[in-house]
C-alpha cells in the first residue's frame, strides 16, 4: 500500500519538474533570440556614451571608471520600461553608488519635460541621460527597455532586452562585480 502512494506523488512531482525546465528552456531561449542583434559580450569595449543629463550638465561614460556599470536604456512612451523603472530605483537601494554606477538613457523621446515627468513619475535616483538615436545606434538598441552591464573596465558583461524584475537586475548587477574582484 505504501508504494501504491509514493508512485502519484513522484508523477506528479517529475511532471511538475519537467514543466519548469521546459519553462525555463523556453524563457532562456526566447532571451537570448531578443539579445541576438545587441553587442557582444566577447570582452569588447562599450561604445562611447556621453549625453546631457536631465539636470544639463554633459556626462561622459569614459571619465567613470573603476567599476561596473548598468545601463538602462528606456522610452517614456513604453509600457514595459515604466513596469522597470521601479526595479531600477530599488536596486539602486540595494547597490551603493561606489559598487555599481547606474544611468538611466532615454531614447525615442519629444523632449526634455517628457522626460523629467517620467522621472519623477518613477521616483529615478539614477543620473538620467538624453540621447538620441545615434546613442541608440552605437549601442545597438532595437527594443525597451535594454540594459547592458558593464565591468570597471566598461566591457561588456551582459544584455538583455525586456523586462527585468529587481531580483534579475541584481544578478546580472552582480556578474559585473564579481569580474571586477578577479
Amino acid at each position: 500500500m505504501t508504494k501504491k502512494t509514493y508512485r502519484p506523488r513522484f508523477r506528479k512531482y517529475a511532471v511538475w519538474a519537467a514543466e519548469a525546465a521546459v519553462f525555463v528552456a523556453l524563457f532562456m531561449g526566447v532571451s537570448a533570440y531578443q539579445a541576438r542583434n545587441l553587442l557582444t559580450t566577447n570582452g569588447q569595449p562599450a561604445p562611447a556614451l556621453i549625453a546631457t543629463t536631465l539636470e544639463g550638465t554633459q556626462y561622459d561614460l569614459s571619465t567613470s571608471t573603476g567599476r561596473p556599470v548598468l545601463v538602462y536604456f528606456f522610452a517614456p512612451w513604453c509600457p514595459y520600461c515604466s513596469a522597470s523603472a521601479d526595479n531600477v530605483v530599488r536596486l539602486r537601494r540595494w547597490r551603493d553608488e561606489d559598487d555599481l554606477e547606474i544611468l538611466a538613457v532615454a531614447l525615442d523621446w519629444t523632449d526634455a519635460a517628457q522626460i523629467k515627468q517620467y522621472a519623477e513619475e518613477h521616483h529615478l535616483n539614477v543620473p538620467v541621460l538624453l540621447a538620441d538615436a545615434s546613442v541608440a545606434s552605437d549601442w545597438k538598441v532595437v527594443g525597451f527597455p535594454t540594459y547592458y552591464v558593464l565591468d570597471g573596465e566598461h566591457r561588456v558583461m551582459r544584455r538583455d532586452v525586456g523586462y527585468s524584475t529587481q531580483l534579475g537586475l541584481w544578478w546580472r548587477s552582480r556578474v559585473a562585480t564579481a569580474s571586477r574582484s578577479k
